[in-house]
């Protein structure tokens, strides 16, 4: 081959370009930049190949290892291939599964919307359906109406081509007559943008559904539900004749001994302007917010048809009376009997001979100062109540209470003393209660004593003794030796079994306080005697003006019980404040109850 075949040697030509630039700064410095400028080579395909032409050479085999990244085996190479293909596998199964999913998701959709469209279409049905039997009605009765007035006017008889002519002419809306040929105009030639009719067009559209909130295509202002029922109660009646006139409700109106306007009208369903009219037709010039009594409401509440409920405040005790007995729930109960007498005359002595204990001695001065309650039971197994009272002259209000809630009245009269002030004082306490008396003739172991002079000194005050042929028993004992204690106790229990004295247990507690003192340790204590009822730890009770829980009940022994059945003294731990002596105790459901009955109080 010669050099002379056209092929041309190999230069640089194509490549950068360098070249020099000199860059000048302040105070004579100088800077030689060099700059290169590539240029974009050309390739010049030869003159005996075509460019579309392609090569003859077979293409490398894939597992040439010249094509192979360096340092990496066919295993190494497999390997990267099969996860390759595993995570395409996996791309193609998330694509299924998100097309799945899209498609579900698409099928929800159409689903929920054609259910609201159903029943968008089936609400728009009810309310047509309705509208349509409300038209329906309204003409038939207009119909009715129309026919009826035909027959009673005598011109419809006298003159049928008229009447038709005149039934032609008028509307098929309703019984008005033909519009006027400039009302007609004015009606074609509409009405104002800005008038009623125009902005009331339009807005009835049966219920608000959700597409059309979202949407909003009805704009800012909606008419509600309340306002859309209002209108269509309007039409109906209007098309039934007129509005319906309601029927007045009777009411029974709970009226207190003083009560506010404005609460007497809420109470009567009233309007409050209606109720201040009539009581300024009564002469009464009143706003709402003041109080009038309670006769006055009573007969604004007849004016106005309703029924009077007259309540009070006292009516909140009413809960503590709402149990009454049966005769077969009431069982045999222990007699309370009450020992009376003037002082000194051996009360407290005789009732410690009964008792086989000394109380006198923890008395100031030997004198009892105090209502004692104190259980008893006789060798015969008999269950007696005593309550001991003092017999001094400062002490009248508690004789007068032990007379109250006692059963027999034991008269202590000192055989060598006969009838004195007290003794006459607990006399007419008896006659008050009511209570039968046995006279117990004391001291008679004395030289001095004399039992005749004391029957006959009672005489006096209309207490004949059975001796003299009277109904009093008396008996003579001495409470030093203890002589006639056992007729005592026997003439006690014979005036028991004549009493025939019955209790039900099994009911909420009720008694008397005897005594209530403020104990220092303790708190507030009463001592209080069953009546009726069980009294137990833990009862909500209300004694007077003074409210409580029981906290702890202790015999007159100094015990601590449970629990105390009718006709059982003891002492009550847990008041709120110390209450009057002679209260009644009343044992109540709630807290709230007797909080509320002792704040009547």
């Amino acid at each position: 081959m010669s050099d002379s075949d056209g092929k041309k040697t190999l230069g640089l030509r194509g490549g950068p370009r360098v070249g020099q630039v000199k860059q000048s700064f302040s105070h004579g410095r100088t800077k030689n930049v060099v700059v290169e400028t590539k240029r974009k080579r050309v390739v010049v395909p030869k003159p005996g190949i075509k460019p579309g032409a392609r090569s003859t050479t077979p293409a490398p085999a894939k597992s040439d290892p010249s094509k192979r990244p360096a340092g990496i085996s066919d295993a190494e190479l497999q390997r990267r291939m099969k996860a390759l293909a595993a995570a395409k596998a996996r791309e193609a199964e998330d694509a299924a599964r998100r097309e799945a999913e899209d498609k579900a998701r698409a099928e929800e959709r159409a689903r929920r919307r054609a259910e609201a469209e159903a029943k968008e279409r089936e609400e728009r049905e009810m309310a047509e359906k309705a509208r349509a039997r409300a038209e329906e009605d309204a003409r038939k009765k207009r119909e009715t109406e129309e026919a009826r007035t035909r027959a009673k006017s005598p011109a419809a008889t006298q003159d049928p081509a008229a009447a038709q002519a005149a039934e032609r002419t008028r509307p098929a809306g309703g019984g008005k007559p033909a519009s006027t040929p400039r009302k007609q105009d004015r009606d074609q030639r509409g009405a104002k943008p800005g008038g009623k009719g125009a902005r009331s067009s339009g807005r009835r559209s049966g219920k608000l559904t959700l597409n059309q909130a979202l949407s909003g295509r009805d704009g800012g202002r909606q008419q509600s539900m309340a306002a859309m029922r209002r209108k269509q109660e309007r039409a109906r009646q209007k098309a039934m004749g007129g509005p319906v006139e309601r029927e007045k409700v009777i009411r029974d109106v709970q009226v207190p001994e003083a009560i506010v306007v404005s609460e007497l009208a809420n109470r009567m369903a009233e309007r409050v302007a209606d109720v201040v009219k009539a009581l300024m037709n009564m002469g009464l010039m009143v706003t709402q917010n003041q109080t009038i009594d309670a006769d006055t409401a009573e007969l604004i509440v007849e004016e106005f048809g309703h029924r009077v409920v007259r309540v009070s405040d006292a009516d909140v005790e009413d809960v503590l009376h709402a149990v009454e007995d049966k005769p077969e729930d009431l069982e045999p109960r222990p007699p309370v009997i009450t020992i009376m007498g003037h002082v000194d005359h051996g009360k407290t002595s005789l009732l410690d001979k009964i008792r086989q204990a000394n109380v006198t001695q923890g008395e100031a001065g030997g004198i009892t100062q105090h209502i004692g309650a104190y259980q008893v039971t006789t060798d015969d197994g008999a269950v007696l109540t005593f309550l001991d009272t003092p017999g001094h002259a400062a002490f009248t209000s508690m004789r007068a209470r032990g007379a109250q809630v006692t059963d027999i009245v034991v008269l202590v009269v000192a055989a060598d003393d006969a009838v004195m002030p007290q003794t006459i004082e607990a006399i007419n306490h008896a006659k008050a209660a009511n209570v039968p008396m046995i006279v117990a003739i004391n001291k008679i172991d004395l030289p001095a004593a004399d039992p005749d002079k004391v029957r006959t000194d009672l005489l006096q005050h209309e207490v004949i003794v059975e001796k003299l042929s009277g109904d009093v028993q008396d008996v003579e004992v001495s409470a030093a030796t203890g002589q006639g204690i056992g007729d005592l106790l026997e003439a006690i229990a014979l005036q028991a079994e004549v009493l025939e004295l019955k209790a039900n247990p099994n009911r909420a507690a009720e008694g008397a306080v005897i005594e209530a003192q403020l104990d220092v340790g303790r708190g507030p204590v009463a001592t209080v005697l069953v009546q009726k009822g069980t009294l137990r730890q833990g009862d909500v009770f209300v004694a007077g003006e003074q409210w409580g829980k029981v906290r702890a009940l202790i015999s007159d022994k100094g015990d601590r019980v449970k629990s105390a059945g009718p006709s059982v003294p003891v002492e009550v731990l847990g008041l709120h404040g110390t209450p009057e002596a002679g209260d009644v105790l009343n044992v109540v459901d709630t807290e709230a109850q007797a909080r509320e009955i002792a704040e009547y109080r």
